[in-house]
């Protein structure tokens, strides 16, 4: 018997729609689109990699065999080679001592500062004539102590120390020279000037040098009987002129005198010029203990004082009395305001209600 097989009919409409609804979304999207055209093109056989190089992923639960595991795994996986053993080190030779060189320190820039070659006074040393001093009532040097003479101890000893006391605060040669000044003629500054050298003259660690600064009425020389000569008007105007030749020495120990000098209508204007510090600086120099007086004109009289005050450490205004009125010393004052420290000295005292005498002249005026 031959065996029959089943001819199938055609789809009908019906049925092809049936199963057209059953294919899926994507059987149904590669047959009406055709996506087929839209594959990549195909890589040629030359590029593409062997097996043996292709590299592989898996799953992290997937198991490896041994067969799959790559050359390069195995070189990690394979055991470090052991080190060869190090050679036996070769002795050194002794390194050579090399002693260091010590170096000086570096200088810190600090230049000592020159010490200045002191000034000696070598003029000619004249006599100064004692019964001259005793007539005009000053101090006598030799002789007896008197009360004038305990006055001006008094005196002197506040300004040396007034002196050292400058120095320290940094005044320099400023601190040991003193301006002996009057707001008037007549009331007894070249008394006192005098009469003040006299005393530190007798300081057995200080000399003084007595300046007569009062170029239109000088009267130092002529109250210690010295002669005339050059003096501090000329070594101001004249820069060829050195001062400290200029000075006179006296046969009173510690004593030195400098005159006033050549009389000018310009001591103001010379006083007042660069030169006068360097001038001033030269009669100080190199000597710490050597005290320097000036006997300035009055101060409400001539210019000289005020200008003479920009160079000294201590002023002292000398009034009389029973001439000296309040105005006039405030006017004084005002005049001598560039020296730091300005005190009042007053003379010809009569009476005093306390009953000292001090500071009085017991009637002697200069």
């Amino acid at each position: 018997m031959t065996k029959q097989t089943k001819i199938p009919l055609p789809e009908t409409e019906a049925e092809a729609e049936v199963k057209k609804d059953a294919a899926t979304l994507i059987e149904r999207v590669v047959r009406n689109y055709d996506l087929v055209k839209l594959a990549p093109a195909p890589i040629p056989e030359n590029l593409v990699p062997p097996p043996s190089k292709r590299r592989r992923y898996r799953r992290a639960d997937e198991v490896v065999e041994e067969a799959e595991i790559s050359p390069v795994a195995e070189a990690a996986a394979a055991p470090e080679p052991k080190p060869a053993p190090r050679p036996e080190p070769i002795a050194e030779a002794a390194p050579e001592v090399v002693e260091p060189e010590v170096i000086a320190p570096a200088p810190t820039g600090k230049v000592p500062a020159p010490v200045a070659v002191p000034v000696r006074f070598r003029g000619e040393k004249h006599t100064v004539n004692r019964q001259h001093l005793r007539d005009q009532g000053l101090i006598v040097p030799e002789s007896s102590v008197t009360a004038l003479l305990e006055e001006f101890r008094i005196i002197k000893r506040q300004l040396l120390y007034n002196a050292g006391q400058l120095g320290q605060q940094g005044m320099g040669s400023a601190a040991q020279r003193i301006l002996i000044c009057s707001p008037h003629p007549g009331e007894g500054k070249s008394f006192t000037s005098v009469n003040l050298a006299l005393a530190i003259a007798a300081e057995k660690e200080s000399e003084v040098l007595l300046v007569d600064a009062d170029f239109a009425k000088p009267s130092v020389l002529s109250m210690l009987g010295l002669p005339g000569g050059p003096g501090l008007m000329d070594a101001l105007s004249n820069p060829d002129i050195d001062v400290a030749d200029c000075v006179i020495g006296t046969d009173i120990p510690g004593l030195w005198v400098l005159p006033a000098g050549s009389a000018t209508t310009s001591d103001s204007e010379y006083l007042s010029s660069s030169r006068t510090a360097a001038v001033l600086e030269r009669l100080t120099q190199g000597a710490p203990h050597r005290i320097v007086i000036f006997d300035s004109p009055p101060a409400l009289a001539a210019s000289p004082a005020a200008e003479l005050a920009k160079y000294v450490g201590q002023a002292v205004l000398v009034a009389r009395a029973d001439r000296t009125g309040q105005g006039a010393l405030e006017d004084a004052i005002s005049l001598l305001s560039a020296c730091p420290n300005i005190q009042l000295l007053l003379n010809a005292v009569h009476f005093s209600p306390s009953g000292r005498r001090f500071g009085s002249y017991y009637g002697y005026g200069g």
